[in-house]
């Protein structure tokens, strides 16, 4: 039925398939991501979203801005509240930080509009790590003005001997980062069929491996966008 495409390597193939009502006219409609397949790797190139319309045929595709990675897949629901799925697209950017690239796109009468995208996210979503005195490191999202404190005495004395000295002073000023968007899932937490989106972003200490927590944000959508709904810092037990 869809033998358009090629599936073979250097040719664009089908790499991720979801089928639902996206244009709003209650008919079901056929998505696709399709992208160019790397010989011997799952490297994924030129990913593009592909839109054919149930009632019509009509085919319509979007270039996605960030379009190369790995395990590109589809996820269909409704983000809105208009009781018309949106089609959300995660892609593994294979990097050793384990970031991802998310869009979220409404389709409805055929029309492309991007109301998610991880770029406009992680450039919204932006944070101070400062390791303090006594064991402990304050984040401070600038976001929403919001101040945590993370007790770092479950990370053990080898640890703790490196950063501070036997009366738990600093022995230097340091300073973390949080990490680019790592996950972005889907989640109907009040029950309403309309999802909202959990959003997880790594805490780094030192270096990149020296994980302290993640920033968990979850958005709504209110006024035509997503804002944060609510946030919380999960940490590491001992």
């Amino acid at each position: 039925m869809y033998h358009y495409y090629r599936a073979y390597t250097g040719q664009p193939s089908i790499v991720s398939f979801a089928q639902g009502d996206v244009t709003g006219d209650g008919i079901t409609d056929f998505v696709y991501l399709t992208g160019k397949r790397t010989q011997d790797s799952p490297f994924i190139q030129e990913i593009t979203l592909v839109v054919r319309d149930g009632s019509n045929g009509k085919v319509t595709h979007v270039s996605l801005k960030d379009n190369a990675g790995y395990n590109p897949r589809l996820f269909l629901g409704d983000f809105t509240g208009n009781r018309i799925k949106d089609i959300l697209i995660s892609i593994d950017s294979g990097g050793s930080g384990g970031f991802m690239y998310h869009y979220i796109y409404s389709f409805v009468n055929n029309t492309p509009l991007l109301i998610f995208d991880f770029n406009l996210y992680n450039e919204t979503y932006k944070y101070e790590v400062t390791y303090k005195d006594y064991y402990k490191v304050e984040v401070i999202s600038k976001a929403n003005n919001i101040k945590y404190i993370i007790d770092l005495s479950y990370k053990g004395s080898d640890y703790l001997r490196e950063i501070y000295d036997e009366n738990g002073k600093l022995k230097q000023p340091i300073s973390g980062f949080v990490n680019p968007l790592s996950g972005l899932y889907p989640v109907d937490f009040d029950a309403d069929q309309v999802y909202e989106l959990l959003a997880y972003q790594k805490i780094a200490g030192r270096y990149n491996a020296d994980s302290l927590g993640y920033i968990l944000n979850t958005l709504a959508w209110r006024e035509n966008r997503f804002t944060l709904w609510n946030q919380n810092v999960a940490i590491f037990g001992s």
